[in-house]
């Protein structure tokens, strides 16, 4: 199973990228993780924000793989223990499909893009900068990955 990243925002900080990177190089044998960054809509004065959203929500919509096993962040979804989401992973990975999670826009994911989503996943209830959500995310599928392997970085 190979996963994918995708999400809306361009041209991360150097910090965030280079803690990604880090992230990414150690789920490598486990999980590899693929970030695809999708151009976020256009805001401003005299913008329209929902127009923003779905034009976001195209553009992540495009870049799924196909056959892919969709998990959106959301606020709304589901939040999981550390154990819980090593469950997950291994419930994911015995679907026998890629695995794409989705990081949204400043509003949150089209509900085009929710509608299309296998289910939806919480880092809880805390408002989250969203670049700073992939090392996040990238952060836990390395220790849901970890957990699984019994490898020692997880400590409760």
């Amino acid at each position: 199973m190979k996963a994918r990243l995708i999400a809306v925002g361009e041209r991360a900080p150097a910090w965030v990228a280079d803690g990604f990177a880090e992230y990414r190089k150690r789920l490598s044998h486990w999980l590899p993780l693929e970030l695809v960054e999708v151009a976020p809509g256009l805001r401003g004065k005299n913008r329209d924000a929902t127009r923003a959203m779905q034009d976001e929500g195209a553009r992540v919509l495009a870049a799924l793989p196909k056959q892919a096993h969709v998990v959106a962040l959301d606020g709304g979804g589901r939040g999981y223990t550390s154990e819980q989401l090593a469950q997950r992973l291994e419930h994911w990975r015995g679907l026998g499909c890629d695995l794409a999670v989705l990081i949204g826009g400043p509003e949150g994911h089209a509900p085009e893009v929710l509608a299309r989503a296998d289910e939806q996943w919480s880092l809880g209830p805390l408002t989250l900068p969203h670049m700073l959500v992939r090392l996040i995310a990238a952060e836990q599928l390395y220790r849901a990955a970890a957990l699984l392997a019994n490898h020692p970085y997880h400590r409760a």
